[in-house]
């Protein structure tokens, strides 16, 4: 110290640095005396911190550190190799993608492989058009542009902001997006433009003129983000102005006014919006009336901005219903799922109206009549016996000439991931992903009904090869929860469900005002669409040295199954018929 002190005194002298440091030296020795007295003769709560007052507590906070940490010291654990996560990071911020020398960690075990053609082709051969069609027999079919979209993550569970980054992202990307269970809310509408002129199914506030003129100044004086915020202070009721979208140029807030008549509300999906998936989850938030009963006028309103209807049963890391702890059910998030604010949310196991797959099925077929649109149902397979009374039921329906069975089965495998779940049901139910997808595809196709039964695959997805494996095994469509989290941000902190008083330290998965407010929505929405973009590139890319001119041509015949050293075991479907017996 005294060394330190003579360099920085130096021939000119700094006494007040010199001040400063022996006065922060002084306060760090009383803060540690203070420390050790109360660990060692006053608390007795903790005998590690009798034993070793000091030294003890660095425990807790390296253990604090673990999981934020994690990512940068140890190894990948989640995933192949790290370089699948770097990729989507810099697929999201426009950066370099091509790697050098070899993967950060080898790839061992038996895995798919993709088959290279001897005559591959170039990347402009194959088809631009990466989409698919659900509900080709409902009144309005819905065809994606894409073949990859974000999967259900809930309004609630990801803050406002995050959401709407990811809403506007898909608009810009023109990927769809789902709600998650917490249904439709206003940041999934944050493109969509108030119109005086057309506007009966919306509720306007617009402050006065002084209001307006604080709001243009602190834009003037801080950045819009900032003079939002003050605007709807003045302007909204406290436990309203978060359920509010703002027009920054006519400077009304609006929000969807579910009391209007049906008749107020759009005939089709405006074309400022992004491709909505409805999903409805075992609590029916968003579609409930006062009884938390099914309210079907609400849910007709609601898919007049939604392109089809997921029915959440399951996902891979929740076989339970869904959970949101008590301080991320904010009043706006009580008002858009119309329960009581600030209180544990526990979504019943089951899904209200399948106490039989039959039941579950005329469900189905009632929420087709409503909507006019598709429907789906998202499941997880214990075993290849499983699907088995699922396929019986449509192939019964199909014969019977009824459109009361699912538009679209989306299977989501055992290491799917959540933002708050059992941890013991978290690795432990459930078949994978790729087992479960080769299933569903294989009896869909031996009853005849591949064609109009649509496959999502959702699990553990980061890049194209991931996605390209999926699309092969016979999905239609990849829904991605986690790469899109990454590309909008996330850091794998592991605080997303915000117990214990910790926060995702990004703003993305958490109702604290504070960290949300550093939330960046438009730069993090360009690069949700930018990881789309990229991802759809390498799909291209990989179909082009594969031989593939179009998804059509994408199949099991496109696979190979190989051991850790490289060597070819067996062809794929010998594989999983192996893998799925029993």
């Amino acid at each position: 110290m005294d060394q330190l002190l003579d360099f920085i005194q130096g021939e000119h002298g700094f006494p007040i640095l010199t001040f400063l440091l022996e006065g922060t030296g002084a306060v760090l020795l009383l803060l540690a005396v203070i420390v050790l007295i109360y660990d060692r003769y006053i608390q007795r709560e903790n005998q590690l911190l009798i034993n070793y007052p000091l030294i003890g507590r660095m425990r807790y906070v390296f253990y604090a550190l673990r999981d934020p940490m994690r990512q940068y010291f140890g190894d990948e654990e989640f995933f192949d190799s790290f370089d699948k996560v770097k990729w989507v990071y810099n697929a999201a911020e426009n950066k370099g993608l091509v790697s050098s020398f070899s993967p950060g960690q080898p790839l061992h075990g038996t895995r798919l492989t993709l088959k290279n053609a001897n005559i591959v082709l170039n990347r402009e051969e194959v088809s631009d058009h990466l989409s698919v069609t659900f509900g080709s027999s409902v009144r309005f079919p819905f065809t994606a542009a894409s073949v990859v979209g974000r999967s259900a993550m809930s309004d609630g569970a990801i803050s406002p902001e995050g959401t709407k980054a990811f809403a506007w992202g898909a608009y810009l990307g023109n990927f769809p997006i789902n709600t998650g269970e917490g249904g439709l809310t206003s940041n999934f509408l944050m493109t969509h433009r108030f119109d005086p002129k057309n506007c009966r199914y919306m509720q306007a506030v617009r402050g006065t003129l002084f209001a307006r003129g604080v709001y243009r100044l602190m834009r003037l004086l801080a950045n819009p983000a900032i003079a939002e915020r003050v605007y709807r202070h003045m302007v909204l009721e406290p436990k309203e102005e978060e359920t509010y979208l703002l027009d920054p140029v006519s400077l009304n807030g609006y929000r969807i006014d579910w009391n209007a008549p049906f008749e107020a509300f759009p005939e089709t999906v405006p074309g400022d919006l992004p491709d909505i998936i409805f999903q409805m989850g075992s609590g029916l938030y968003g579609v409930r009336n006062g009884e938390g009963k099914f309210d079907a006028e609400r849910y007709r309103k609601v898919m007049r901005f939604c392109r089809m209807t997921e029915v959440k049963l399951a996902q891979g890391a929740k076989q339970t219903g869904g959970k949101l702890l008590a301080e991320k059910v904010t009043d706006a998030v009580a008002y858009y799922r119309g329960i009581e604010a600030f209180k544990d949310i526990n979504s019943p196991n089951r899904f209200p109206y399948a106490r039989t797959l039959e039941e579950l099925f005329d469900f189905v077929g009632e929420l087709k009549r409503l909507s006019e649109k598709p429907v789906g149902i998202k499941i997880v397979l214990a075993s290849a016996d499983a699907f088995s009374p699922y396929a019986a039921l449509i192939e019964t329906r199909l014969a019977e000439g009824s459109d009361a069975f699912p538009d679209f089965i989306t299977i989501d495998g055992a290491d799917g991931g959540s933002g708050a779940a059992p941890l013991e049901m978290m690795m432990s139910v459930g078949m994978t992903l790729q087992k479960a997808l080769y299933v569903v595809d294989r009896d869909l196709k031996r009853i005849g009904a591949r064609e109009k039964v649509k496959v999502i695959a959702s699990e553990k997805v980061l890049t194209p090869d991931d996605a390209t494996l999926l699309l092969a095994l016979g999905a239609d469509y990849v829904a991605i929860a986690r790469a899109f989290m990454m590309s909008a941000g996330c850091i794998r902190a592991r605080e997303c469900s915000g117990a214990n008083g910790r926060h995702c330290p990004v703003g993305l998965a958490t109702q604290d005002r504070k960290k949300r407010a550093s939330f960046l929505i438009a730069q993090k929405a360009r690069r949700v669409a930018n990881y789309h973009r990229h991802l759809q590139e390498g799909i291209r890319g990989l179909m082009a040295v594969m031989g593939v001119h179009s998804l059509g041509e994408l199949d099991h015949t496109r696979l190979d199954v190989r051991d850790g050293s490289g060597g070819r075991i067996r062809d794929v479907d010998a594989y999983f018929e192996a893998a799925v017996a029993g």
